[in-house]
């Protein structure tokens, strides 16, 4: 081979990687043969650009390849927040997922698999910045080839597409009606949606932090003077969405379960009432979800989450304390200091290592929902009414080994359920497949499920009013239906529930498809203003 056919070759190729970079998907959706032909308005910029400049250029290669290779991150970051939270990476406020990511994944595939694929992917990495580089760096040293007719063309060539670059991004940020661009400059414009929306989460957040320094309800007498009393639980269960009701292949195992747990709340002489909220999040991070229905604030992400823990807002446990409650959080899968818990009012916390579980874990889950609520039974502080928190975690990912009930009286210490942690397959077989991860997910929500039905249907002296909602739905190829809302269920006495029937909620455990959700954050002033009592310091 000539060694022109070869630079030729040598040219074609680094053309070839630089577009697939540029054109590399941000989201799962555009992942498929259709991005092989978007035009990147970038390419010419960059290439030819670096012929009109020559061999000078050579920094200038440095610098877009490093800069290429950001970009790179970038859309892997979206890529991964998108499949679990359906939604786009935060510089700022999702700094933090990567350490729980790690952990995740370590209970998955082991330490020695999480350590193995972090270095591949190092080593992938620097190998595509080389990679960059060089290709850059040979298009800047054939410039130098060129005669200076040939870089001037090729310069003023770069610049009027450097120009359509700059209005296809115009169109895109600022809704420009005027002429569409050909081609899209589709990895700078992401870059500068990026900036733009760091800008406006910084004005957001702003807001956020003067709403947090208000109260309303801070001094205010009556607080929940009408339940009389009676305890309140509210029961996250993980990952309950409304793709329990709307996806086919949830929806009826999860009918029958709810149909045949409304049959024992109505023989226990309970009624319930469902609808649904609007979580802030989507996938994971459920503490965002929590702080959001008991502070009365949409807290969406981690960075209004410290904003809201170092702030003067009454969350509704610190509200329930100054009514005369006890406020207790029971958390299985907090297994680390938690010092977040005194910030949102709670005085008790029954976190992993308190509740006394003697039995094996069922790989990141630490214990299997019906030992947390029976734990909660056996160690809840007695005295005072209680105003409790309790997350159930049976339906986390990685949805393996499902767990199943047993006779109350035989829950024990736990133990009991040693022969069902180690069943099943490991969930490196169940996320080989998509279907087989949808199933076990499916499987899991149904346990979590049938099992606060049954406990909430147990005799006790007197019935506490139970609130049982989702935290959030599945990651989106995992719930497929449903958006952003979660079911919400009211379990209780007929004359506690009857508190809450000006919120025109559906009777029993299936909300109407056709009612409007609600903001998680509104839960807490109208859960408010229908259990306190208007008095002379207000109501």
């Amino acid at each position: 081979m000539s060694g022109g056919a070869r630079l030729a070759l040598g040219l074609f190729a680094s053309a070839l990687l630089i577009d697939l970079v540029l054109i590399q998907p941000n989201h799962p959706a555009a992942l498929g043969w259709g991005a092989l032909r978007l035009v990147p308005l970038e390419l010419p910029v960059l290439l030819l650009g670096l012929l009109a400049l020559g061999r000078r250029a050579t920094g200038l290669a440095l610098v877009a390849a490093l800069a290429l290779l950001v970009m790179v991150l970038v859309k892997l970051a979206d890529f991964g927040v998108y499949t679990a939270f359906a939604r786009s990476y935060d510089p700022v406020a999702d700094l933090h997922l990567l350490p729980a990511g790690l952990h995740l994944l370590s209970g998955s595939i082991g330490v020695l698999g999480t350590a193995l694929l972090g270095a591949l992917l190092v080593l992938a990495l620097a190998a595509v910045a080389w990679l960059l580089f060089l290709a850059l760096a040979l298009w800047a040293r054939t410039g130098s080839r060129l005669s200076r007719p040939a870089r001037l063309a090729a310069g003023i060539v770069a610049l009027v597409f450097a120009g359509l670059s700059a209005a296809e991004i115009r169109t895109a940020l600022n809704g420009w009606q005027g002429w569409n661009p050909p081609g899209a400059a589709f990895t700078s414009r992401l870059a500068a949606e990026h900036l733009r929306d760091f800008r406006r989460a910084r004005t957001a957040l702003t807001a956020f932090r003067l709403a947090s320094r208000t109260d309303p309800w801070d001094g205010q007498g009556g607080l929940l003077a009408q339940l009389g009393g009676r305890d309140v639980v509210i029961v996250f269960v993980e990952s309950y969405g409304r793709a329990a009701y709307d996806n086919p292949l949830y929806a009826a195992r999860h009918a029958e379960t709810l149909a045949s747990g409304e049959a024992a709340l109505r023989q226990a002489g309970l009624e319930a009432r469902s609808g649904w909220l609007r979580s802030p999040v989507m996938g994971g991070q459920s503490w965002l979800a929590h702080a959001s229905l008991v502070s009365g604030l949409d807290v969406s992400d981690q960075t209004r989450y410290r904003a809201l823990l170092t702030s003067d807002r009454k969350t509704l446990f610190t509200l329930a304390r100054q009514a005369g409650y006890q406020s207790v959080a029971v958390a299985p899968a907090i297994v680390m200091p938690w010092p977040e818990g005194p910030q949102l009012g709670f005085e008790t916390v029954l976190a992993a290592a308190d509740l006394g579980y003697a039995g094996l874990p069922y790989n990141w889950v630490t214990m299997p929902d019906q030992y947390t609520l029976s734990a909660y039974d056996r160690l809840a502080p007695p005295g005072a009414p209680r105003l409790t928190e309790i997350a159930l975690i049976s339906s986390h990912a990685p949805w393996t080994p499902v767990a199943e009930m047993v006779p109350w009286d035989a829950v024990g210490d736990g133990s009991v359920f040693d022969a069902q942690a180690v069943a099943g397959p490991s969930p490196g077989e169940v996320w080989a497949d998509r279907d087989s991860i949808r199933d076990q997910y499916g499987r899991a929500l149904d346990y979590s499920i049938e099992t606060v039905l049954s406990w909430a249907a147990l005799p006790r002296e007197r019935q506490p009013l139970l609130i049982v909602l989702g935290d959030h739905q599945a990651a989106g190829f995992v719930s497929q239906h449903g958006g952003m809302d979660v079911p919400v269920h009211l379990i209780g006495p007929p004359e506690a529930v009857a508190l809450f029937e000006g919120w025109g909620w559906s009777s029993g455990l299936t909300p109407d498809p056709a009612l409007q959700s609600w903001p998680m954050s509104a839960f807490r002033d109208r859960f408010l203003e229908a259990t306190s009592r208007e008095t002379e310091g207000g109501s």
